[in-house]
């Protein structure tokens, strides 16, 4: 089945890498995929409950620190744990390390909202029973996530327990080997309030230098108790049930997190408020209600493959953790690992504009508005940033973040990634493009143009009549601190077109003025962006016939790929960021994202052998790389090739491709496996012209179905081994370009097509 993802796994490898896959959230709050009861103490376990951009702030220690360095970083804060549940059958501890396991399966349910366990177990003394557990984390109450559990036995049993938890003395994950992952400050919050009120346990919890508070407030049902008693430590709550053994046991627990960010100082008063609001709510109705929130998104938002069920299961899994990882206010966005681990330490990068906002914005454009207003509420937090490194002017948005402050530490592959604030601007056209929404252009979109209009114009010089930009990275981070980065210039070219062309605009509605005077902008500015965008210098080799990556990329040695052993992959775990510096070696697509992107840059010859030469000097080390090198085989007719690296990022966490899907889905690939199939093999462009389709099926498929929202317009598009069809579901007319062509779509009116072009 491909809505269902189905594990079976004991041994502590997978039950780590099932702890990622199997977990649960709603862009707010985010539980691990943990057994409630626990696993035997050799094991280890990432036991984890995160608010997304609940936070606490650690210092950074250098051995040499210079001027501008970050002082204090972000850290994502593993919340309360109120996963706990223990169950004893007649004084046996149930757990699937003892006894025997007749019969296990987990199951994440992608179409209605929740997760489960089935087991069959035999206790060590032969004591038989059935247990059902399931979770849910709410998409229509944001802050609730509750645990049913049903408890059958199969033969005479005196006596069930139930011992249930909130604790909250609980500490983050470290991993001091590994960079992608925190190596300190472990314990970040302490427990401020403890209590009973009511039939609601209470755990409060702050932190230590933010202040930040969050509380867990718990409520439970359960039939056939015969006795209860309660436990408050210091810590936590413990409840203890005691039910008879001779009949089915039916046991329910809501948690309600609530956090300063969202509902200011009264916590514990807000959570215990939205209990209430729950108080008639049974597990069955929440089941429902998330199987109404789901249906109305995957109508919209599924990918139908006919062909093969593993890449189908692959497609709508990362969807369903996308929806599970956005951010949907104005306090959060999408973290690298969403919020189903703690890798990178819940940080936000360009991830989220050039890889996820994508999927969003023809999906479900609203909450693409949300990623963009998220970024509007940390300008400030960027002009600052652009002072204190040395700008007179402009906003340099932070490498890595959750509320503004830069939080990377390694500024090579940190802070020199100027093309942040480009890929930023980037989002916000393309948001444009799509929407046409005018007043967003003129409250949010202008001002973040024409602010990193700024940063470009402070950070370059011209030269020779081209305007070039010195000391910067680019996305591919074997290559640091270069002058005239290509993808950074074109970025930047983009941008600042974009600022000239947005400040016209607003000049000729007569919208300029109360902006101009907020920013001090002049004319002048407009002009400069002008000049600097048409005469940016976009680095080419008149040999090689591409656009080089860098200055100096091309004058180095080529990194021996084939040759190198496969155990010192990834390099940067395995070799000094200087060694990597010296060669032609990528991480990741760089040149050939510019090209993605910005297509319309350079002719096809370019881009097509661009892509021949980086090939074979990229290492895909990064997870970002492969949805990249798919949708440029496919718009060059490499298609073997487009479908072969399709194929690395469909399933790269359900097959744990990387080796570190423990530590937190790899959200940008995610988002990546859908920009492969739309941008890939529907070839989808959006531009000011319009959206453009240059569709290749591939040939191991029967068909492919997806919903793309443009301007109002619900449009399918459905892709079979001969035709094309195009049906505007919703809205007015359109035209859209089909292989070149011009073709009008007519509201209701399935128009079929030739495939090919």
């Amino acid at each position: 089945m491909t809505w269902k993802l189905t594990k079976s796994e004991l041994d502590n490898q997978n039950l780590l890498v099932n702890e990622s896959l199997l977990s649960l959230g709603n862009g707010y709050l985010g539980v691990r995929g943990n057994f409630e009861e626990g696993y035997p103490k050799e094991f280890k376990s990432i036991r984890g409950t995160y608010i997304n951009a609940f936070h606490d702030e650690t210092e950074i220690t250098y051995g040499e620190k210079l001027y501008a360095f970050p002082e204090k970083q972000q850290k994502l804060v593993n919340i309360m744990d109120a996963q706990g549940i223990t169950i004893y059958i007649d004084d046996e501890i149930f757990s699937l390390f003892d006894g025997e396991v007749i019969d296990f399966e987990r199951n994440l349910h992608v179409d209605h909202g929740f997760a489960e366990r089935m087991i069959h177990w035999r206790s060590p003394n032969g004591k038989e029973v059935k247990l059902h557990f399931r979770r849910v984390v709410s998409f229509h109450t944001k802050e609730l996530f509750a645990v049913d559990i049903k408890i059958e036995p199969i033969q005479h049993i005196n006596q069930v327990k139930i011992v249930s938890t909130v604790e909250g003395d609980v500490t983050n994950f470290v991993d001091k080997s590994d960079p992608r992952v925190a190596s300190g400050h472990a314990k970040r919050l302490q427990v401020s309030d403890v209590r009973k009120q009511d039939a609601y346990s209470i755990v409060k919890d702050t932190t230590y230098v933010t202040n930040l508070e969050v509380a867990c407030v718990t409520s439970t049902i359960i039939t056939s108790k015969t006795s209860y008693e309660s436990n408050i430590t210091d810590t936590g709550v413990k409840e203890v049930y005691v039910c008879e053994g001779n009949m089915p046991i039916h046991f329910t627990k809501f948690n309600v997190y609530t956090d300063t960010l969202r509902h200011g100082n009264e916590v514990v008063e807000k959570a215990l408020a939205i209990q209430r609001d729950l108080a008639d709510k049974t597990f069955e109705d929440l089941i429902l209600l998330q199987k109404e929130y789901l249906d109305n998104f995957w109508s919209i938002s599924d990918i139908e493959i006919d062909g093969d069920d593993e890449l189908q299961e692959g497609i709508r899994f990362n969807l369903y953790h996308l929806l599970q990882s956005a951010g949907k206010d104005s306090v959060s966005n999408i973290a690298a690992k969403g919020l189903s681990g703690e890798g990178y330490e819940g940080h936000y990068f360009w991830d989220t504009e050039i890889y996820m906002f994508p999927v969003f914005l023809m999906t479900n454009p609203g909450i693409a508005k949300k990623l963009l207003l998220h970024r509007y509420s940390v300008l400030d937090s960027a002009r600052e940033r652009a002072k204190e490194m040395g700008h007179k002017q402009g906003a340099l948005f932070p490498w890595r973040t959750i509320t503004g402050g830069e939080s990377s530490a390694f500024f090579p592959a940190g802070t020199a990634q100027y093309h942040i604030s480009a890929d930023i601007a980037y989002s916000y056209i393309q948001y444009y493009l799509v929407t046409k929404d005018e007043v967003f252009l003129e409250e949010y979109m202008a001002e973040v143009l024409f602010e990193t209009a700024r940063l470009w114009i402070d950070t370059g010089h011209m030269l020779d009549g081209k305007f070039r930009i010195d000391d910067v990275t680019g996305p591919d981070e074997y290559t640091c601190i270069v002058n005239n980065n290509y993808y950074t210039n074109a970025m930047a070219k983009h941008n600042l077109l974009w600022a000239a062309k947005v400040y016209h605009q607003l000049e000729k509605s007569n919208s300029l003025s109360e902006l101009a005077n907020k920013l001090q902008l002049t004319e002048q500015e407009a002009k400069e962006w002008q000049v600097a965008g048409e005469n940016m210098y976009l680095p080419y080799d008149e040999t090689l016939k591409i656009n080089a990556q860098d200055d100096s990329f091309l004058r180095k040695g080529r990194w021996d790929i084939e040759n190198t052993p496969k155990e010192k992959f990834p390099l940067l775990l395995n070799y000094h960021p200087l060694t990597l510096y010296r060669y032609q070696v990528c991480k990741q697509a760089d040149t050939v994202l510019a090209h993605f992107l910005l297509e319309d840059e350079q002719d096809e010859e370019t881009i097509r052998n661009s892509y021949n030469y980086y090939e074979k000097i990229t290492t895909h080390d990064s997870s970002l790389s492969y949805c990249v090198f798919s949708i440029m085989a496919s718009k060059l007719g490499y298609d073997e090739k487009a479908y072969e690296y399709f194929n690395e990022t469909a399933r790269l966490d359900l097959d744990n491709t990387h080796g570190n899907t423990k530590d937190g889905l790899h959200m940008a690939n995610m988002g990546g496996t859908w920009l492969a199939i739309v941008f890939g093999f529907a070839g989808l462009r959006i531009k000011e012209s319009g959206i453009s389709l240059q569709p290749t099926l591939p040939k191991k498929w029967k068909s492919l179905q997806f919903h793309l929202q443009y301007q109002g317009r619900l449009i399918q598009v459905r892709m079979e081994t001969e035709t094309i069809t195009y049906t505007i579901t919703e809205g007015e007319d359109l035209s859209i370009t089909h292989h070149g062509k011009s073709v009008t779509l007519e509201q209701g009116k399935a128009v079929e097509l030739p495939i090919q072009a």
